[in-house]
């Protein structure tokens, strides 16, 4: 690590996947800290390690967690990794991360986070952010890594950058695969097509990604659900083809993917926590109101997860 820049790195928000990042970061030798509202969480990486198992093997790391930034010095790079509801808030507690050359990247699912995030500390700051990755939460201070799919960043007005083409070479070298993107908001839609297919999907039977796929009836509604996001997409100026809607998907339910764990709103829901369904179908719906776009697929699985929701005590 000595002829290479070595960013400091905080995750805000760590989570499943904001941990198992935030571990290979600092096992490939960066100076990362873990920030999350979890204190049994943070309590148990502080005591034990964090614990990775799962893909690449079982093995624990030693890292800082915090549930507050409190008195820390600015980094140079920001994971944002919370959920989108609580965006915002958690930018704002967090300020005293942010120095004048800090860069937020917004890894999170759904539309609309980095804009949130840079209503905050300005857009200059913010990265666009998507990964093809899972992980869960085993217990405090555990969890489980699925795959080495890519992660991709990029600047959000598309092009390229040294900035990106720096963060992205440093990342990959320390273990965390990551590509730069000249055209980060596509990749971001990408993304977006498999959450709405298979998100709502599996919380609503309660089923893994794989067992989602192994229902034809339920496959078809997923797909259903795509293709309605692929015509917004399209009227938004994106140029997919249906082929291009499908990449990430079938990324993750392929053999080597990640489909053998369940979709994050259905994590949700089995937590009672407030899902991300209003910033990924959610928005589909939004925008297909925008265009004149029927997206009624979408609108009833909204309903659904909504319904779900109901129930938390």
């Amino acid at each position: 690590m000595s002829d290479q820049w070595s960013p400091t790195v905080a995750v805000l928000g760590a989570g499943a996947i904001g941990s198992v990042f935030g571990g290979l970061l600092c096992e490939g030798g960066l100076e990362v800290i873990l920030v999350d509202v979890w204190q049994d969480h943070v309590e148990a990486i502080n005591r034990n390690g964090l614990r990775i198992v799962g893909h690449g093997g079982d093995r624990t790391v030693p890292i800082r967690a915090f549930t507050g930034v409190g008195s820390q010095n600015p980094v140079d790079v920001v994971l944002v990794q919370c959920k989108a509801a609580a965006t915002q808030e958690a930018v704002r507690g967090a300020q005293g991360l942010f120095g004048d050359n800090t860069v937020a990247i917004s890894f999170q699912n759904g539309l609309g986070n980095e804009e949130a995030i840079a209503e905050i500390i300005g857009s200059e700051h913010v990265l666009g952010g998507t990964t093809a990755q899972a992980a869960s939460v085993v217990e405090p201070g555990v969890v489980r890594n699925y795959s080495n799919l890519d992660s991709r960043i990029g600047e959000m007005q598309g092009g390229s950058s040294g900035r990106v083409t720096r963060i992205a070479k440093t990342f990959t070298d320390v273990g965390l695969t990551t590509v730069a993107s000249e055209r980060i908001q596509y990749d971001i839609w990408n993304k977006l097509f498999a959450n709405v297919a298979v998100g709502p999907t599996s919380a609503v039977a309660d089923l893994t990604i794989y067992a989602v796929k192994a229902i034809p009836e339920l496959w078809d509604a997923a797909l259903a659900a795509l293709d309605e996001a692929l015509a917004v997409s399209q009227a938004e100026g994106f140029d997919f083809s249906r082929e291009q809607a499908c990449e990430v998907l079938f990324q993750i339910v392929a053999e080597d993917g990640t489909g053998d764990n369940k979709s994050s709103i259905c994590v949700d829901i089995n937590n009672k926590r407030p899902t991300e369904i209003d910033v990924i179908n959610g928005a589909v719906v939004r925008l297909g109101l925008k265009h004149g776009i029927p997206t009624p697929v979408n609108r009833t699985l909204v309903a659904m997860v909504k319904g779900l929701e109901s129930h938390y005590a």
